[in-house]
């Protein structure tokens, strides 16, 4: 039976982790303790619902959930600081701690440890999210308790509803960008200057150059999406923030 523990203190368990070649532990009282934090955890790094979804939509919500309040995103799972260290890198989310339960210390603490032997996986956590004021767990959305991987309630904009149900929400944009291109540059910075949220595909690593000239009509870098529309180039761009 998988356990609600909202009004509970955070379980006290000490992660190891990696920086810079060094081992780092890192325990639950530095993540939580006089902090506002947002968890979610999740099966496995790698895996497709994970990687598609859960975790990139954390990321691209990371300012809205800091503008109201949120000090940290924390991603749990049982998988090693290696793998977790490599999903983050390959996913780009530089909004997320994440943090490897290797031992499934925490998730079993939290009473989330399941069996996942029917796949190969072994002992994961099973899925869900939960926000910590302090060490306190003041809420909790847990994946109803059926068969499969169900995401129904653990995802970003719940979470983001229950904290700040009138907060707006700006779609990240598109831009489509090459390797060494300085206009890209100029793009993405103003992008983040006015901390609006977006998603790189990058020009011979994510698209070909054919697959760029018919989405946008031009090979040329960067191309502009807003909302699903063409907006243009980092001319274009620029008009739009001015």
């Amino acid at each position: 039976m998988l356990q609600n523990k909202e009004g509970s203190t955070i379980p006290k368990v000490t992660f190891r982790t990696r920086c810079d070649d060094e081992w780092v532990d890192i325990t639950s009282d530095s993540l939580f303790s006089g902090k506002n934090v947002v968890v979610f955890s999740l099966p496995g790094a790698f895996t497709p619902t994970c990687s598609s979804t859960h975790l990139p939509r954390y990321n691209q919500l990371a300012s809205v959930f800091k503008e109201n309040g949120i000090d940290d995103i924390v991603c749990i799972s049982v998988n090693d600081c290696f793998v977790m260290d490599a999903w983050k890198e390959h996913q780009e989310a530089e909004n997320i701690t994440v943090i490897p339960d290797g031992n499934g210390e925490f998730s079993e603490q939290m009473g989330m440890l399941v069996d996942k032997k029917d796949l190969g996986f072994g002992k994961r956590s099973w899925r869900y999210s939960m926000l910590v004021k302090d060490g306190i767990i003041e809420k909790m959305f847990i994946e109803p308790d059926q068969p499969g991987d169900p995401f129904e309630v653990s995802d970003a904009d719940t979470m983001l509803k229950y904290l700040a149900p009138k907060a707006q929400v700006r779609e990240p944009m598109a831009i489509f960008t090459k390797i060494g291109c300085p206009y890209c540059e100029k793009a993405k910075a103003r992008l983040r200057e006015e901390n609006h949220p977006f998603e790189e595909i990058i020009v011979g690593k994510d698209i070909t150059l054919a697959g760029l000239k018919a989405i946008s009509g031009d090979e040329t870098a960067p191309q502009i999406f807003n909302e699903g529309k063409y907006l243009g180039t980092e001319e274009e761009l620029e008009k739009f923030f001015t």
